[in-house]
């Protein structure tokens, strides 16, 4: 007896004109588009894009019939892989000569390699420069405690001149330091103070 295999639903119909694959092996058709798509998709503009394929840094993936340049998925990866870069802090030219190094090392491993090196070196002057913020952050904060102080226990009418010495945050806080960040415009402050004793003699 011959089986008969019905459909478990009848197909969905696609749009006229729609590429299918040949076969389930064959991969569907990539999608390509003008330089203001991929403009728009990256968040960057026409022009820098432009700049990008001047240094080398992008290449299009194919030309339209009226000659317009066609980008792939493949540029899309390569522009956020390029923004990342700069977020980082490299330039457009060390992102350039990264990519010439890496095209002109044969070797797999070896350009592996490289890359490895590059993002290493970048790891740890991240993480000096994460050091430096956190110091900074401190000093910040620090500095803001000691002026909430100020505004809570100094007398409205005392003049900027007396900030150069102040008497009051030991009578509030033990052991109080002085932040730089403080103690900069204190200096200031007093220079001018000295400034204005010398003139009045």
């Amino acid at each position: 007896m011959r089986t008969v295999r019905l459909p478990l639903a009848p197909p969905a119909e696609l749009p006229s004109g729609t590429d299918l694959p040949e076969s389930p092996d064959e991969e569907a058709p990539t999608r390509l588009m003008q330089i203001g798509d991929l403009a728009k998709e990256t968040g960057r503009t026409v022009r820098a894009i432009h700049l990008y394929e001047e240094l080398g840094l992008l290449t299009p993936a194919a030309r339209s019939k009226g000659r317009y340049r066609l980008y792939g998925p493949e540029s899309l990866v390569r522009i956020r892989w390029i923004g990342r870069l700069q977020e980082m802090g490299f330039s457009l030219g060390d992102i350039q000569t990264v990519v010439r190094e890496w095209e002109r090392i044969e070797s797999a491993p070896g350009a592996t390699r490289r890359m490895r090196e590059v993002y290493a070196r970048k790891l740890e002057e991240t993480r000096e420069q994460k050091r430096r913020l956190e110091q900074l952050e401190h000093e910040i904060q620090a500095s803001i405690e000691y002026l909430d102080t100020c505004a809570a226990v100094c007398d409205p009418e005392r003049l900027v001149g007396a900030c150069s010495c102040c008497d009051l945050h030991e009578k509030h806080q033990r052991d109080v330091t002085v932040p730089e960040l403080v103690q900069g415009f204190r200096a200031r402050a007093s220079r001018a103070k000295t400034k204005e004793s010398s003139t009045a003699q």
